[in-house]
């Protein structure tokens, strides 16, 4: 994509998602390395709520390296608008919830530093940056227009259920879920229905790739983790209503995000230049 129509972010935006990757790569360890993370967490975490914390970790350290790659207005308007998003509703659910906390270790106080500084920066320079037009975008199938806002829409409800009434919404998961943590996941939907509403207005290549790679990530990420999880604690009913539920749900995000990934591949062309 021109330059003129997609410039590069500052250098010192940059350097920030370097820093933001390092953290992330804490976070995925969830996943990867749970016996070693789970002890230095800023709180107590079960086995599931780990893998699905690290799992999430995992994709949104992927979405921050394409920041990276590309380094420029596209897809970094969809890269910070989402870690907006997400960063200022974790930050709202951990306040809330501070008895979690152990302020007496280092872990808490990074914690909320990380947090309230990505709010910050992402918050000011989408501010500085609000009255920029996206970047050149393409024309979505008469298909993908109609189904995007419903699925923002969805996403978005979902969101705000398990933030207003985490009990209630997060009733059907298949391990329990306590109200904090509810509030915490309700920035994944949260997050996904601003991106996919952001697509949907305006769909740049790169940010239908971003978002697709974040969606396949988070529905794979997720049912692996919960399969890898419980063939040790062997805890799960897989016949169980509510689990089934929960893997179509993130088995529909995952199928969703790879849909998107298989549209980007091809839609972007000069007859499809919008």
């Amino acid at each position: 994509m021109p330059t003129l129509n997609n410039p590069p972010f500052p250098a010192a935006l940059r350097l920030f998602s370097v820093v933001v990757i390092i953290v992330l790569i804490v976070g995925a360890g969830l996943f990867f390395a749970p016996v070693l993370v789970k002890p230095r967490w800023p709180w107590a975490v079960t086995p599931f709520n780990a893998r699905f914390l690290g799992g999430f970790y995992t994709a949104e350290m992927a979405v921050m390296a394409a920041l990276l790659v590309w380094n420029r207005w596209s897809p970094g308007r969809l890269v910070l608008v989402m870690a907006f998003i997400f960063t200022v509703i974790v930050s709202v659910a951990s306040f809330i919830n501070l008895g979690y906390f152990n302020f007496g270790r280092k872990a808490p106080w990074l914690w909320f530093l990380v947090y309230l500084a990505s709010v910050a920066v992402s918050g000011l320079f989408l501010w500085r940056t609000r009255g920029r037009p996206s970047a050149k975008g393409v024309t979505l199938n008469p298909a993908w227009r109609g189904y995007m806002p419903v699925e923002a829409a969805f996403l978005g409800l979902y969101g705000v259920g398990l933030l207003l009434l985490p009990l209630t919404f997060s009733s059907f998961w298949p391990w329990p879920i306590d109200a904090f943590h509810a509030q915490v996941y309700s920035a994944i939907f949260l997050a996904g229905a601003g991106g996919t509403y952001l697509v949907w207005k305006s769909a740049p290549r790169e940010e239908l790739l971003v978002l697709g790679l974040a969606q396949f990530l988070v529905g794979l990420l997720a049912i692996l983790g919960l399969v890898i999880t419980d063939a040790v604690v062997h805890r799960i009913d897989w016949t169980a209503t509510g689990t089934l539920c929960w893997l179509a749900l993130f088995g529909w995000i995952g199928i969703s995000g790879a849909f998107k990934l298989y549209t980007a591949s091809g839609v972007f062309s000069p007859q499809s230049a919008s």
